[in-house]
């Protein structure tokens, strides 16, 4: 399965869960990231599953920018089927790839506004932020001596 790739801010970190399984003991800790989808800030839960894991998003607190690369994973369970968005490594938006690697909604551009209640996000730029899309009169013109009925089909 390919690997995904996100950046976003810790929204929120919902308590460690332990528990003993068939394989042995366990721990996990679910955490909300917020980034933008187009022109929306979207939260979703992602789960850090492993002591290894745990301890990875522990060095994080809630506000902090990172860049998360996960898993989708679907299971079936009594006839219903269950999402879960597994993180293998989290690391902060300061150590991230190039520009160029990032997702397009978080790009270039993007600036941390304050919401009514207070909390900070990225927003994606403006349409008066963004360069004009380019017009006709912006497109190479050919050769003065083809006429436009020169279609090669």
């Amino acid at each position: 399965m390919a690997s995904l790739e996100i950046e976003g801010r810790i929204a929120r970190k919902f308590p460690k869960q332990e528990g003993q399984g068939a394989r042995g003991s366990w721990i996990k800790q679910d955490f909300l990231l917020e980034f933008m989808d187009g022109n929306f800030s979207t939260q979703v839960c992602f789960t850090s599953f492993g002591s290894d894991k745990v301890a990875e998003l522990d060095r994080y607190q809630v506000s902090d920018e990172v860049k998360v690369s996960f898993n989708l994973r679907g299971r079936e369970y009594n006839g219903k089927w269950y999402n879960d968005v597994r993180v293998w490594r989290i690391s902060p938006v300061s150590q991230a790839a190039p520009a160029a690697h990032q997702a397009p909604a978080m790009g270039q551009g993007a600036q941390m506004v304050t919401d009514p209640n207070g909390q900070a996000f990225r927003q994606a730029p403006s349409a008066q932020q963004m360069p004009p899309a380019p017009s006709l009169e912006d497109m190479p013109f050919g050769d003065d001596s083809t006429s436009d009925n020169d279609l090669p089909f």
